[in-house]
């Protein structure tokens, strides 16, 4: 399984999860604190994917997974920016209200997250394998 596989793979349980929090948590605490909350939830489900499926990916060091974390985070950023600006309908304000950092929006860390997801699967799994 390659990489864009693997990614694939996780903008499909990442739209799972956005339409689980729109419909059950939304209600409760609001769109903006959801998305706060899917934000965490969302880098979880991304490093525990990466963190099952990372040994299949040909890259097998830092040198190589580094390309492979970057390449994730620019293929996820054109997934939320187009799904949310063609599919979903949304302005460009409320899109970037999930980047912007000083008013809440926790999107950016997970994309850094992303970006650094193939390093830290690996890293868990050889340090797992050596229990």
């Amino acid at each position: 399984m390659d990489a864009f596989a693997v990614w694939s793979l996780m903008m499909a349980a990442e739209s799972v999860h956005g339409g689980l929090r729109s419909l059950l948590l939304e209600p409760r605490v609001g769109s903006f604190h959801s998305r706060q909350i899917g934000a965490i939830a969302g880098s979880l489900i991304v490093l525990g994917i990466a963190w099952l499926l990372i040994d299949w990916i040909s890259a097998k060091d830092t040198r190589t997974l580094c390309p492979v974390g970057t390449m994730w985070s620019a293929l996820t950023l054109s997934f939320e920016f187009g799904s949310g600006r063609l599919g979903l309908g949304y302005s460009w304000e409320r899109i970037l209200e999930d980047y912007d950092v000083s008013k809440g929006g926790l999107l950016l860390f997970g994309v850094f997250f992303m970006s650094i997801s193939p390093i830290a699967a690996s890293l868990l799994r050889r340090r797992r394998r050596r229990q």
